[in-house]
């Protein structure tokens, strides 16, 4: 009888890692973030008890008991994940251990805070990302799966990954690498994959996936470089680059490699328009360049 061959099963530490990509670059030459950032979370945490008595507990529990920007953040993310299988002490112990052996676990987390006030119409201060958005809560339990997977801790890493979906509507894969000062806005049905890169500085809407084409195993998923912004419910497909400071239109499906600078947009993506001049995951210019010309 003929042998069937059994597929090499795919692993993440086979791919080059390399020093291509700019993940969390900052951290290089900036100040820690964490400090400052705590300072004012706290301020804005006492400001915010005084307007509304009834937020007391909430505040106090994420915030205002706490020492540090780091033990506020481990505090957070265990108790949005815990459930019956893993219980909040127990989820709470494990991030402290995770930011103590990384801090810059913590520093990335206060970098994308800043993001998402600077960046969010929406948002006017720094605890309400903190304590109610999903996109910036799921990213940072996705770093803690991060940790973890790079410590072949697999199956925990997994759990995490799960209950993040669960609870968020976001499901980040634990080996993708993902820089700082990262914006998801909202984040329901946000996809990122095995082996997906989002350099720093991304701001990514709501219903992106950044996936495969098939059942490929190996390197397979979209490299996002700084910058970019991708539009609501847009998909990029396969190993592509979308360059340096390019803009991916809401709905759109890409399918091949985008230049730096550049506005792709439609099913499947084509570039319209004239070389942006500034960086649109700063910006969040969402509108499309009108026709160069006139019937």
């Amino acid at each position: 009888m003929p042998t069937t061959m059994r597929k090499k099963p795919f692993v993440i530490a086979d791919l080059p890692l390399g020093d291509a990509y700019a993940l969390c670059e900052r951290d290089a030459f900036e100040a820690d973030p964490t400090l400052a950032i705590w300072s004012t979370m706290r301020r804005e945490a006492v400001e915010a008890v005084e307007r509304d008595a009834l937020m007391s507990g909430q505040i106090n529990a994420a915030v205002l008991r706490h020492a540090s920007f780091a033990q506020g953040l481990a505090a957070r993310i265990a108790h949005k994940l815990a459930d019956g299988d893993m219980a909040e002490p127990v989820l709470m112990e494990l991030v402290t251990e995770a930011i103590a052996d990384t801090p810059s676990i913590a520093r990335a987390a206060a970098r994308d805070l800043m993001a998402v006030r600077d960046r969010d119409p929406a948002c006017r201060d720094l605890i309400t990302p903190f304590l109610f958005f999903k996109g910036f809560l799921s990213l940072q339990s996705y770093r803690i799966a991060h940790w973890l997977w790079k410590r072949g801790r697999l199956h925990l890493a997994r759990q995490l990954q799960s209950r993040m979906s669960e609870v968020f509507g976001v499901d980040i894969h634990p080996a993708a690498r993902v820089g700082c000062g990262i914006m998801i806005d909202h984040g329901t049905g946000l996809v990122i994959g095995e082996t997906a890169v989002v350099e720093d500085d991304v701001s990514i809407l709501h219903g992106v996936t950044l996936g495969g084409t098939g059942k490929e195993c190996g390197d397979r998923h979209p490299k996002i470089r700084r910058g970019v912004l991708l539009g609501a419910g847009s998909k990029v497909l396969g190993n592509i680059e979308v360059g340096e400071g390019a803009k991916v239109g809401a709905g759109s499906i890409v399918l091949d490699p985008v230049e730096p600078h550049t506005t792709v947009v439609g099913v499947p993506a084509r570039p319209v328009g004239p070389k942006l001049t500034d960086m649109p995951a700063f910006t969040m210019d969402q509108m499309l360049p009108g026709p160069d010309y006139v019937i």
